[in-house]
């Protein structure tokens, strides 16, 4: 069973294409100098190779907020099992995936929110469900 377990690991790692950076991020300040907002600093938990792909199954939702249309789009973030954390971290609604790399290029820049994330001894990935709130 461990050696299925293995090698099951192993191909959904080879369908790993993209590059991401999960983080947290600090709250962004304002700048009483510039009169411009600073982005609140980012601790890194994990960089390197994920699968990103859209859930078909959603909806699209649309919300307002700071008075523009927002739309709401669910993916699933793979990420290698084996992905360490920090001791006494546990990722949770709130923390961020960034795609640096991707062969889509549409998809480079896209930043997802964590809204679940699924833990499992026998998964053959690691499954963060994220949505893109842009």
């Amino acid at each position: 069973m461990d050696r299925l377990l293995a090698r099951a690991r192993a191909g959904a790692e080879a369908r790993m294409r993209e590059t991401v950076c999960l983080f947290t991020q600090e709250p962004d300040g304002f700048d009483r100098a510039t009169g411009s907002t600073v982005p609140g600093a980012r601790t890194v938990l994990y960089e390197g190779r994920a699968r990103v792909k859209r859930v078909m199954q959603a909806a699209g939702d649309h919300v307002e907020a700071a008075e523009r249309r927002v739309g709401m789009r669910d993916y699933e973030v793979h990420l290698p099992w084996s992905t360490p954390l920090p001791p006494n971290m546990l990722v949770t609604p709130g923390f961020q995936v960034e795609v640096l790399e991707s062969q889509d290029v549409r998809m480079v820049g896209l930043i997802l929110w964590v809204i679940g994330v699924a833990y499992s001894d026998q998964a053959t990935a690691w499954r963060l469900s994220t949505e893109d709130r842009s």
